[in-house]
């Protein structure tokens, strides 16, 4: 075994560590932002539009792709019934469901790992390195964490307008 081999066994499991550490993080009570909201919602719709157009022409891979997306919204609602909801004086919370923000996030980032492992795997041979839209699995994956996280964001922008809405009515 390599000495670079065991520098990779060594790191990933710090890599995940400090990965679930900042999405732990970021799914605590937070401060509704709008902008952010919509930063979101365009930033996770086009993680499954941009890979829907690469792998328009493979059709299991955009059914993967479709299948999480599906599921992913699905999940995204359900997370946002188990959402906790502020109006306080010092502004709009929300808190996150944070047991499955987390779990859907790091089902994404093992992905990614596992591809980074397979190309450190493939050096050398004469197999071409995979390319992220390649496997079915990976496009689920992306398809449900994108899906899950702009469907969290449109409903935050949902719950925001509502909020402007009742003020109004006042």
């Amino acid at each position: 075994m390599s000495l670079t081999t065991l520098a990779l066994i060594a790191l990933v499991p710090l890599l995940v560590w400090r990965i679930y550490s900042r999405i732990k993080n970021q799914m605590t009570r937070q401060r509704s932002i709008v902008s952010r909201h919509y930063t979101g919602l365009i930033v996770f719709a086009a993680l499954v539009v941009v890979p829907g157009t690469e792998v328009v022409d493979r059709p299991f891979q955009l059914a993967a792709l479709a299948a999480g997306a599906i599921a992913g919204i699905a999940l995204g609602n359900y997370g946002l019934r188990r959402t906790r909801f502020e109006d306080t004086p010092e502004g709009y919370f929300f808190t996150p469901p944070s047991r499955m923000g987390i779990l859907i996030a790091m089902l994404l980032v093992a992905r990614v790992i596992y591809l980074g492992i397979e190309i450190y795997m493939n050096q050398g041979s004469n197999q071409p390195n995979p390319r992220f839209s390649d496997s079915p699995v990976t496009m689920l994956c992306l398809g449900m964490t994108a899906a899950y996280f702009a469907t969290f964001s449109l409903g935050l922008m949902r719950w925001r307008q509502r909020m402007r809405k009742d003020i109004g009515d006042m």
